[in-house]
């Protein structure tokens, strides 16, 4: 373990999407408490595998990086020796992790950290008791904080993992109007709304923005081109539905991709639905607004704004107004736009500092156990190709590492399943639908 602030920590982050390696990443570095990180980076293997495109557009490097199963990750955790392990995966498969880890049954085993991407909106206790058994669990605001002990101390568990800290993204200059500017950057998100119909409504809408306001350059910031999968599965890729709205496209309408942060350097007025770009946003004081258009609704995720004073409709949008964001509601929800961003990770650096000293950390204790959830978790590990007990199933004991030609035919091989996944799940799926509905 190291012993100063100028040892480096070693850390690996196990991402399943390129949002989550985007999070766990910058996590590793925020969290970390010494000035060096030694990061390495795994993938796992799955149907959001970020392409090389997507982590470029990432922009977060790290020492290494290689694309593994679960099984071949906990091997890696077996024969490597690693300070932190971030788990930026759904609830399931940071389940499977834990469980997998208690199992390796390591002499001295790295500080385990794990938490949100972004708003949470849904599936608050079942996301929440996945991830139990975690060292670490970050939470985005003092909001979060306090729903996240509250739903631990609900069920009897232990709460003291539960650990504030900040979406670790936030940041860029704050925001000046620039004169002769005004862009208006409408950020979509995969799967929210669902429907054709509400996606084609938002699409329209922003288009007759545009019309309305030639002078004013309006932008739709996608989070992937078609075949990529992120977070979530996007059945009706932006793009795709733009090709076929009629009367085609206003010149000062664009469709954009590229890092968040760069496309905020230009933004004048950043609309969402509920996106966590509301949040990047709103730390930089850009002006923002979430659409009520589709009403404030669970499933749509920005019932989660209520009280930030930033709901507001197209018509509203189309006519002038801009939301003024309340003081209150951005202080509960991590948003420090006063400046005390940066310490708003001590909390989780001294967290990480004490276990590092402790000279051997427990297996993981996750609250889901055979005994507590006989009828779930077995289940919920066999997906991972676990047995109950955490330990591979038979037949799903890593390999030794494929390499040459051997590994470029695999390679090949993974990439023609995995583009005919997405295919399937974007071209035939929606088809399918359809004729069901017939």
């Amino acid at each position: 373990m190291p012993t100063s602030t100028s040892e480096a920590v070693r850390v690996a982050v196990l991402a399943d999407s390129d949002t989550r390696w985007k999070w766990g990443a910058l996590t590793a570095r925020r969290i970390a408490p010494s000035t060096s990180v030694a990061l390495s980076g795994f993938l796992l293997r799955g149907r959001a595998t970020p392409t090389a495109r997507q982590l470029a557009e990432v922009g977060v490097r790290a020492d290494d990086l290689r694309e593994v199963t679960g099984n071949e990750f906990l091997r890696a955790m077996k024969d490597e020796t690693y300070d932190v392990v971030v788990l930026a995966l759904v609830g399931g498969g940071v389940q499977a992790m834990l469980h997998g880890l208690a199992a390796l049954g390591l002499e001295r085993r790295p500080v385990v950290v794990t938490g949100y991407v972004g708003v949470v909106y849904e599936k608050l206790s079942d996301g929440l008791l996945l991830r139990h058994g975690a060292d670490v669990v970050l939470a985005n605001s003092r909001h979060d904080a306090e729903r996240f002990r509250a739903v631990y101390e609900g069920v009897g568990a232990d709460a003291c993992a539960v650990t504030e800290a900040a979406l670790p993204f936030l940041g860029g200059a704050p925001y000046q109007a620039e004169d002769g500017r005004d862009t208006v950057v409408f950020a979509v998100q995969p799967s929210v709304p669902e429907s054709r119909a509400d996606r084609t409504y938002l699409l329209r809408r922003l288009v007759e923005h545009a019309r309305r306001h030639p002078d004013r350059e309006v932008l739709l910031k996608l989070r992937s081109k078609p075949g990529e999968h992120t977070t979530h599965l996007e059945e009706l890729p932006y793009q795709k539905l733009a090709d076929r709205l009629p009367g085609g496209l206003p010149p000062n309408f664009r469709l954009v991709y590229g890092h968040m942060g760069e496309v905020l350097d230009r933004t004048d007025l950043l609309v969402t639905v509920s996106s966590t770009a509301a949040l990047e946003a709103l730390h930089r004081r850009i002006p923002t607004a979430v659409l009520t258009d589709l009403g404030v609704r669970e499933a749509l995720g920005n019932h989660h704004f209520l009280g930030s004073g930033l709901l507001a409709s197209w018509d509203q949008l189309d006519g002038g107004h801009r939301p003024t964001p309340d003081a209150g509601w951005l202080s509960r929800q991590g948003v420090a736009a006063d400046g005390s961003y940066d310490s708003a990770f001590d909390e989780a650096r001294k967290r990480v500092a004490e276990l590092l000293l402790v000279p051997a950390l427990p297996a993981p204790a996750p609250y889901y156990t055979p005994t507590t959830a006989p009828g779930y978790l077995p289940a919920l590990l066999a997906r991972h190709h676990l047995a109950p007990d955490g330990t591979p199933l038979a037949g799903a004991a890593p390999k030794a590492e494929v390499t040459g030609v051997r590994r470029v035919v695999r390679d090949a091989v993974r990439e023609v399943a995995r583009g005919a996944y997405r295919h399937g799940v974007q071209r035939v799926a929606p088809v399918i639908r359809r004729m069901g509905e017939l």
